[in-house]
Formats: structure tokens, C-alpha cells, sequence
């Protein structure tokens, strides 16, 4: 009786037609040329090219032009794409997508390691591929994402992502691409969460935690010239590639006399490559960070600004003051990484507060390319690039027109349903509000 029972219950439970879904699978790699003809291709490395050609095949870009131009259109699939917008895959710097699900769930969330410095922490074993964060954010043009830990001075190493794969190995585009220090300032903001407002206290443990930083550094200086070190430090092995210039040193700081203090420390103990996140008051450093050759990282511009004294909309035009400056700029949205899918609205407020389009664009395509190091093989769209793309039907940086109908990740197609797309289909058709 009890065995039919179950037999029973077994046939109602596979003969249901179930109504839960789940994040799709990795797309498959390329099987045959792309070709997507009669858009406007928004470059980021040359002029626009109005109904234009751009043909891909095994991942990487092989024809950029107007129309016309030949290609071999055997076993080509064509796609037309008359007036639409073809632009780059966006690139998302300095943030937790991947690495914090549901943030008051503790389960979820693996951003953080136990300890004040961490160098040797990599960002992407914690990677979550099956994120249901990561369809959210392609949706919006998003492709590609610098996974990276958050903690006190020493964070950790950062890995560059590409917003598709079955694991991490399958999705890195970079591993370990470098150590991110949170600068250690004469005053630390602190968050409550329970008022949910910040306050400014000076930091009194300044200059002991400065001495502890500059004799981490000494070490890993004198520690780099071993050449097989027995045993093996895995801190100053981490940090190793700091002073050859195959790692970057990625340091927050917001305040000008900290952003310049920072600078100075890391040269001096030999650090190849700088790179400033935040920087909300960069613009009093422009002159430094240009003559030292320091790329800034600016954090999301919808903000207010940080002195009652400023100008109410600095914070939109900092990255054209910047770059009028001479410095390399990019732009994140750093802090909520379930809102890195806003990354393309920021750049269209940069937009509209004196900074061209196309420029705009470059802030979060070839620009973000160029200080994460990738711009070899992402960031515009040129012949023997990666075909990292996105087709909107309108400007991907104006909120009201931006709607991504095609992705592709290193050629492959990238299905674009994601869970708030679900949802919103569900519930439309129940209160009949489409």
C-alpha cells in the first residue's frame, strides 16, 4: 500500500508542469561566423560608423566598417540590425557582483576575510557563476566585472570576470590582476546601520598602522629578490608582482592630501603600477596625478558633493575636470553591487555635464579597459579584439531608450532572461498591466 502510494506520488510530481525556473546555462562557444549589419557602431576607438558591418568568428572581432564592406557570407549567420546601436561590453570596476548574493543573509555573502591584511585572499574562488545578480546586470550592457574583496587595509587580489561561464575558471578573463589597499587616512567614515547615516572620526590609529604597512612592504621588497624562497610566505608571494609591474596596487582613497600621500608611499617602496578608486576629491590632485602617471577610478557620480562649498553638480562633471586635467579616468559604481547595472546611466549624466558621448562612453569601455590592463583584448571594437558586444535599441547610456536585445561574451550568444524579467512577465499577466 505504501509502495503504491509513493509510485503515485512520484508520477503527480514529474507529470506537473513546473512553474519555478532557474538561471539559464553558459552559453555555448561560436560555431560559425556572426555578421551584424545596419547599425550605428559606437567604436570606442574611432569615429561612429553610421549603418555600419561588424563580423566576428571564433570569438574575435574580424571586420569593422560601413556598409559594403565584403566578407565571406558562406555559412555566415546575418543578423540585421537596421537602426540599431552596437557598442563594447561594459566593463564594471572595483566590485562584490559574484561574491554577495542577498547581503543580510550571511550565507550569501563571501566578499570578506577574517583580518586587518590580506594580500594573498583571491577575489574569484569565491566567485558565483549562478549568481542571479549577473543576468540582471548583462541586461543592461554590463559584461564584464573586476571581481574584487572587500576588508580593512588589505582587501585582497582581484580577478577580472567575464558575466558568463559554468565556474570561475571558465569566466576569468584575468586572474589576480592585482592587491587592493584601502588607504589609511587621518579620518574614517563609519556606517550605521541602524540610522542608516555615516559619520567622520579621525582616525587615531594612523600612523602605527602606516608603520605596519611600510614594514609589510620592506618585506615583500626584500622577499621579491629570492628566487625560490623555502618555505614560501603566501602574503609576500601575493605581492610579488607589485614591483615588477605584472600586478597593480589599487588604492581607495577619496581626500586629496591622502590621495597624494598614497601615491608617494607605494612609489617609494617600488610599486610599478598605481591605480585611485573613488578619488571624490581627485580634482585637487589633478596636476599630481598626471605628472605620476596615476589612473583614477571615479565611484559613482550620483552622489551629492563631499563640501557645502561645491558645486552641486561636481560630482557628474568630475570625470570631464579630470580628464581635461590629463588623466586617464574610468568610472564604477562602487559600494551596491547589485546596482553596478546602473554602470551606463552614471557615464550618461558624465554625458550630459559637458562631456561628449562618445567620450562618456570610453569612460566605461576602452578607459576601464586600459587601467584594468585588458585592453588588448576588450574595451572597443576593432578587428582581433574579443567579441564582447552588446546591440541596443537605442543610446545604451540614456536610461529611456537603452533596451540590450542581443549580448555576446567572446562570441557566444548570451541569453538575456533574468529573474526580475520573470517576475515582471508573471505578474503583468495576473494584473493584466503590460
Amino acid at each position: 500500500m505504501k509502495k503504491s502510494a509513493l509510485l503515485y506520488t512520484l508520477a503527480l510530481f514529474l507529470g506537473v508542469k513546473t512553474t519555478f525556473a532557474q538561471n539559464q546555462a553558459a552559453a555555448t562557444p561560436q560555431s560559425k561566423p556572426i555578421a551584424l549589419t545596419g547599425a550605428t557602431i559606437h567604436t570606442a576607438a574611432g569615429p561612429v560608423i553610421e549603418n555600419g558591418v561588424i563580423v566576428f568568428d571564433k570569438g574575435v572581432i574580424t571586420k569593422v566598417g560601413p556598409a559594403g564592406t565584403a566578407y565571406d557570407k558562406t555559412g555566415t549567420e546575418t543578423i540585421d540590425v537596421t537602426g540599431k546601436h552596437v557598442f563594447p561590453g561594459l566593463i564594471a570596476p572595483a566590485n562584490q557582483l559574484g561574491l554577495v548574493e542577498i547581503e543580510a543573509v550571511r550565507a550569501t555573502v563571501d566578499q570578506q576575510e577574517v583580518g586587518a591584511i590580506n594580500p594573498h585572499v583571491r577575489a574569484l574562488i569565491a566567485y558565483n557563476t549562478d549568481s542571479e545578480l549577473i543576468p540582471t546586470v548583462r541586461g543592461n550592457g554590463v559584461l564584464i566585472t573586476q571581481v574584487t574583496p572587500v576588508g580593512e587595509i588589505i582587501s585582497g587580489m582581484s580577478s577580472i570576470m567575464n558575466l558568463d561561464g559554468w565556474n570561475w575558471e571558465d569566466a576569468v578573463l584575468k586572474k589576480d590582476d592585482g592587491v587592493h589597499l584601502n588607504w589609511v587616512g587621518y579620518f574614517k567614515r563609519e556606517f550605521n546601520f541602524e540610522t542608516f547615516s555615516s559619520t567622520t572620526k579621525k582616525n587615531d590609529k594612523k600612523e602605527e598602522q602606516i608603520r605596519e604597512l611600510a614594514q609589510l612592504f620592506d618585506d615583500a621588497t626584500a622577499y621579491a629578490q629570492i628566487k625560490n624562497p623555502n618555505p614560501i610566505n603566501v602574503k609576500l608571494e601575493a605581492m610579488k608582482g607589485l614591483f615588477d609591474g605584472t600586478k597593480k596596487l589599487y588604492i581607495s582613497a577619496d581626500y586629496g592630501k591622502e590621495i597624494i600621500e598614497a601615491v608617494q608611499f607605494a612609489k617609494s617602496k617600488g610599486v610599478k603600477s598605481v591605480v585611485i578608486i573613488g578619488g571624490e576629491e581627485s580634482l585637487l590632485a589633478a596636476d599630481f596625478l598626471r605628472d605620476n602617471n596615476v589612473p583614477v577610478i571615479v565611484s559613482g557620480t550620483h552622489r551629492l558633493p563631499n563640501s557645502i562649498d561645491d558645486d552641486t553638480d561636481l560630482p557628474y562633471k568630475l570625470p570631464q575636470l579630470l580628464a581635461q586635467k590629463g588623466v586617464t579616468v574610468g568610472l564604477a559604481y562602487i559600494g551596491m553591487h547589485w546596482r553596478t547595472r546602473n554602470l551606463p546611466f552614471l557615464a550618461g549624466t558624465v554625458a550630459g555635464h559637458g562631456m561628449s558621448k562618445d567620450d562618456a562612453l570610453k569612460l566605461v569601455t576602452i578607459n576601464n579597459a586600459k587601467i584594468l590592463g585588458i585592453d588588448k583584448y576588450v574595451g572597443s571594437l576593432e578587428v582581433g579584439k574579443q567579441a564582447t558586444l552588446v546591440v541596443s535599441q537605442g543610446d545604451l547610456l540614456d536610461m529611456r531608450s537603452a533596451k540590450v536585445e542581443h549580448a555576446f561574451i567572446q562570441g557566444k550568444k548570451i541569453d538575456l532572461d533574468d529573474k526580475q524579467k520573470r517576475l515582471y512577465k508573471k505578474y503583468s499577466e495576473k494584473y493584466g498591466t503590460k
